[in-house]
């Protein structure tokens, strides 16, 4: 092939093409578990996140919920992927490998968001949230009935796999954000005067984005690496499902979803999905919530 600007251009809008078609290629499951909040600064601040919003009877004056001081904040992060291509490559026209290669980069690209998500949701069990607390932890401040103070825990303990119940019925509120400051794009050092290719005779193309995963609203999830059997289930759900605001009332928090890797897959099936127990009576949690196979989680 002659290297010339036109061939170039072509060449670069073809390897771009196949990078798109690798992003496309991925069904994403990031947007389950992580709401998408957009980023406009290097650093945002999640204070309006502390608390599950409600309603109240307006009885005498409005009660204003300020926001309320937190050092929760996520800072973008940059992140990129970039291929080499030689000259000689592009000179003697062997560039069918190449193509290949940019279709797996734009996987890869488009994979990352989701890998980030399922490493803070593991690491929540000692990663701090918007309360100041685990974001998995036994002491969470909650209220009773009556709207007094008590300890609230959203997680089973134990040492073995974990696995995590989640409410993910809500559009704009879920237990993780997905913080987006710059989707991914295409770029290319492939001009003939670029100095990797006069010095290393190396023509560059790569992809590059900026955002960051973070911890969102404790109240929706609760996570475990206790042994995963009905009896732990049921705690999970109980609890989950009897969370209060200040003011007594329920935050009406439902569990769809019980997400967990392979290697609690078989668990997971026999608590909710079989329809007779062994003893040959009616399981009564029986597709009680959506099973959700995620292999990162182990």
């Amino acid at each position: 092939m002659q290297i010339t600007p036109s061939a170039l251009r072509a060449l670069s809008q073809g390897f771009q093409a196949a990078f798109l078609a690798g992003i496309g290629a991925v069904a994403s499951q990031r947007n389950l578990v992580a709401m998408e909040v957009q980023s406009k600064t290097k650093i945002e601040n999640y204070a309006w996140m502390k608390d599950l919003p409600g309603m109240r009877e307006w009885i005498g004056d409005r009660i204003i919920n300020n926001l309320e001081a937190t050092n929760y904040q996520l800072v973008n992060k940059h992140f990129e992927n970039t291929i080499g291509v030689d000259r000689d490559d592009i000179e003697d026209d062997a560039l069918g490998i190449y193509r290949n290669r940019f279709s797996m980069q734009g996987e890869v690209a488009a994979q990352h968001k989701d890998s980030l998500v399922w490493q803070v949701l593991l690491a929540a069990f000692a990663t701090l949230g918007l309360d100041g607390q685990y974001f998995f932890d036994t002491d969470h401040v909650g209220y009773d009935a009556s709207g007094n103070e008590i300890a609230y825990s959203n997680t089973g303990g134990g040492s073995s796999a974990p696995w995590f119940l989640m409410d993910l019925s809500r559009t704009y509120m879920k237990p993780l954000v997905m913080q987006q400051r710059q989707e991914v794009r295409f770029a290319a050092l492939d001009k003939d005067t670029d100095e990797n290719v006069v010095m290393k005779r190396q023509f560059i193309y790569g992809a590059d984005a900026r955002y960051n995963v973070g911890l969102g609203f404790h109240q929706l999830a609760y996570g475990s690496k206790a042994t995963l059997d009905a009896a732990a289930f049921v705690a999970a759900k109980t609890a989950m499902g009897t969370q209060r605001r200040p003011d007594g009332s329920s935050m009406n928090v439902m569990p769809t979803h019980l997400l967990v890797g392979p290697s609690n897959e078989a668990a997971a099936r026999a608590v909710i999905g079989v329809q007779q127990l062994a003893n040959g009576a009616t399981n009564p949690w029986y597709n009680n919530v959506e099973i959700k196979v995620i292999p990162a989680l182990g």
